[in-house]
């Protein structure tokens, strides 16, 4: 199902489509090694323009796609997050990745939870699932805190397919469940 690209907000945080100004704080979340060791390696200028094409251009081509993550309180561009499933990926995924600055802080629970809503309630999902590599505790954490569980291994689509990648998740159901409570 397709819908318009939003701009949603949350207590502390804009998530909007990647627009080009976002470009130059994408390229250097992408060229941190310690941002992306679990995020497919550090990526050169080149690379990173391809990707945030790539997540823009999936709002044109499947009706959703990852967001830009604005701290309200700056204006920075703070990382990137949100729904996502590129050919043969595992499942629909809600997913996130955020530059070293903004970590510790909570957003990407924070701007979880706004994507999940969104995933579920706008998108039409029946489930969401979370790719996590097993050493990235952090994400584990994040996953563990939207009430996802680990479902169990997943097979990640050339080129990442020598990636070990396990799936956490949750279906619509326990997700509006959990919401209610």
């Amino acid at each position: 199902m397709s819908a318009p690209a939003p701009s949603l907000e949350t207590e502390r945080l804009i998530l909007r489509v990647p627009a080009a100004e976002d470009f130059e704080p994408w390229a250097a979340f992408a060229a941190d090694e310690d941002c992306m060791r679990y995020l497919g390696g550090v990526q050169a200028r080149s690379v990173a323009w391809r990707g945030i094409c790539t997540v823009t251009g999936s709002w044109s081509i499947r009706g959703f796609g990852m967001l830009s993550v604005i701290e309200k309180a700056t204006g920075r561009w703070v990382g990137r997050l949100g729904p996502w499933q590129p050919e043969d990926w595992p499942g629909t995924e809600v997913g996130w990745g955020l530059a070293r600055e903004a970590w510790g802080k909570g957003y990407a629970t924070e701007g979880a939870v706004a994507c999940m809503d969104y995933a579920f309630d706008i998108l039409g999902w029946t489930e969401a699932i979370h790719t996590i590599e097993p050493a990235n505790v952090g994400s584990q954490a994040v996953a563990r805190r939207l009430g996802s569980t680990l479902w169990g291994p997943a097979k990640m689509p050339a080129p990442y397919e020598d990636t070990v990648v396990e799936s956490w998740g949750q279906t619509r159901e326990q997700w509006r469940d959990r919401r209610k409570a």
